[in-house]
């Protein structure tokens, strides 16, 4: 493209297509699922895990085809990636219009997804005794907006111009404050509505962490793992895939598994899932630092040990991710579920930007860089700070957990 100006605008312009798309698909589709069941449904766990599943499997072909097209050496074939990416996109727009009025109904049989101001009103009336005369006043509106710009402005000085993490960081507090200062809330929404927030923060640290795949991970398998087999050698771009494979291999079994549980009334709070997750996300991190411990700088380790990482942080996910999803539907009232679910989000947006600053902290040979006091000069030190940080989240959560379960009202 010999126009660079106009490629970079060009590229921007994708990208912001990708965000907004995502900003109205992703929370409204998690939505979605929740509404296919009746309130109160034990199988709602289970069944988003499975709707994860059906997600993974498209995050498994992506490597692989966008990969096989474009990382052949030459940058210009990465845009055959894109373009694929484009065409299955529109085929699936075009799959969902056709079917989703055979297939998107509730349990009663009416249509889901269609004028949600009149039902969010009617149903928000009807169960839960809400005065819907009550109306967040213009002051309050105002508020917030103004409140949101300042934070912008103080976030972009204090993180020297960064603008994306000045709007993350300054939504992560506009967003939820502005739902939960509602007048039509009632107190047992509003504790709801609370424990999202709270389980939410200690889902970025699991984000921070396990979003290492697509940076520091990646890097460490092109760099610092034997990526050999028979004489071939695996794309470092393929690792991407090893996460999706295990979650559709392993989700048809927890979903059982959260079904068995339920049936002995032994299923754990979402809470308590979440700790666990957390726990698994640490003990993969600790198995790869095991085996990094005393290796070479220059040296390659077996593909084992990051496939073992990746087979565990899967399970870690599939206890915290789906279940997450589960959890903020079924504790949302019905007229703030995407907007929650779109404060869920938020979170891994955060996570994300807090996994950028630390695979900053990647080992470089004879520099040593400083983490919270923590000195990290070799892999082992990189891949401990999550260890210490998953954990340290995992056992604090777990703690927290029954307190959690409280201000759920009987929402597990």
């Amino acid at each position: 493209f010999e126009n660079t100006e106009l490629a970079k605008w060009l590229m921007y312009g994708g990208l912001g297509g990708l965000i907004f798309g995502n900003g109205f698909f992703k929370p409204n589709l998690s939505s979605i699922v929740g509404r296919l069941y009746e309130p109160g449904d034990k199988r709602l766990d289970s069944a988003y895990t499975i709707f994860y599943m059906g997600v993974n499997m498209g995050a498994f072909m992506a490597p692989l085809l966008c990969g096989y097209l474009g990382d052949t050496g030459n940058p210009a074939d990465f845009r055959w990636g894109f373009l694929a990416a484009a065409i299955t996109m529109v085929l699936s727009l075009v799959f969902y219009v056709a079917r989703n009025s055979r297939y998107l109904v509730g349990p009663n049989g009416e249509a889901i997804g269609i004028v949600p101001a009149q039902k969010a009103g009617r149903e928000s009336a009807g169960e839960l005794g809400v005065d819907l005369g009550k109306k967040l006043n213009v002051w309050q509106l105002s508020l917030w907006a103004v409140g949101g710009v300042l934070l912008f402005f103080l976030f972009l000085k204090g993180f020297d111009g960064d603008i994306i993490g000045a709007v993350i960081y300054s939504a992560c507090i506009v967003v939820p404050g502005f739902v939960i200062s509602d007048p039509t809330l009632t107190k047992i929404e509003r504790q709801r509505i609370l424990v999202i927030y709270i389980i939410a923060f200690f889902v970025i640290f699991f984000w921070a962490a396990f979003e290492q795949a697509g940076i520091s991970l990646t890097y460490f398998a092109e760099e610092q793992t034997n990526r050999h087999v028979f004489g071939w050698t695996m794309p470092a771009s393929w690792f991407q895939s090893f996460n999706a494979v295990f979650v559709v291999l392993l989700a048809p079994l927890f979903s059982a598994l959260w079904i068995k549980l339920g049936q002995k009334n032994r299923e754990p709070a979402s809470p308590t899932k979440q700790a666990i997750g957390l726990f698994l996300l640490s003990l993969g991190y600790l198995l790869i630092a095991i085996g990094v411990k005393n290796v070479a700088p220059d040296a390659k380790v077996s593909m084992l040990w990051l496939t073992g990482l990746y087979f565990i942080h899967t399970m870690g996910e599939l206890t915290l991710s789906p279940i997450g999803l589960s959890m903020v539907n079924k504790l949302s009232p019905v007229r703030f579920a995407s907007l929650l679910m779109g404060v869920w989000y938020l979170s891994m947006a955060t996570a994300n930007k807090f996994a950028g600053t630390l695979s900053s902290l990647y080992p470089e040979v004879g520099k040593t860089k400083i983490f919270l006091g923590f000195e990290v000069t070799t892999l082992f030190d990189f891949f401990m700070i999550f260890v210490v940080m998953s954990v340290l989240a995992s056992v604090v959560l777990f703690v927290l957990s029954k307190t959690l379960q409280k201000l759920m009202h009987g929402i597990r």
